[in-house]
């Protein structure tokens, strides 16, 4: 059987352990984005369409790679920007990602909107938390979660 050429497009989204706003440097968040970029692409075969997020959280949408698994590109994802924070951030050495994440397919169709709601972070949670987001996210995608071990 032949393999299948289409683009798998997966938006994943993970937070900061215990939501620590780690992250409330823009130009800090703006070097993550392109390491993490770079991670994707030569680590997991996996290119970065859009890398976004605020203090306390990341999103990327990206094309998946027929080679590696989602958690091991997820694995990838934290694993590395984790060193590079700890390196690029003076008294960072507790650093940490959330243990679990969130990936969610993306239609083709929709990845325009993707693009603009990863980049538009900033203003869209000015409104809403981390956990709301994550809620909607999952209840959109018709996912159920349990409370107890979604937030660490």
């Amino acid at each position: 059987m032949p393999q299948s050429l289409a683009r798998v497009y997966l938006h994943i989204v993970f937070s900061t352990k215990g939501r620590i706003p780690w992250l409330k440097d823009a130009t800090l968040r703006s070097e993550l984005y392109a390491y993490m970029a770079t991670v994707l692409r030569d680590n997991v075969q996996s290119p970065a369409i859009k890398i976004g997020g605020v203090e306390d959280h990341v999103h990327a949408l990206l094309t998946l790679s027929r080679s590696f698994a989602i958690k091991d590109v997820v694995q990838h994802m934290k694993t590395e920007t984790s060193k590079w924070i700890k390196r690029q951030t003076k008294g960072a050495t507790e650093f940490a990602w959330q243990t679990g994440y969130g990936a969610f397919s993306v239609s083709q169709s929709n990845v325009p909107k993707v693009i603009q709601y990863v980049g538009n972070q900033e203003k869209h949670h000015r409104k809403l938390s981390f956990q709301d987001e994550f809620r909607d996210f999952c209840k959109r995608h018709e996912l159920e979660i349990d409370e107890r071990y979604v937030w660490d």
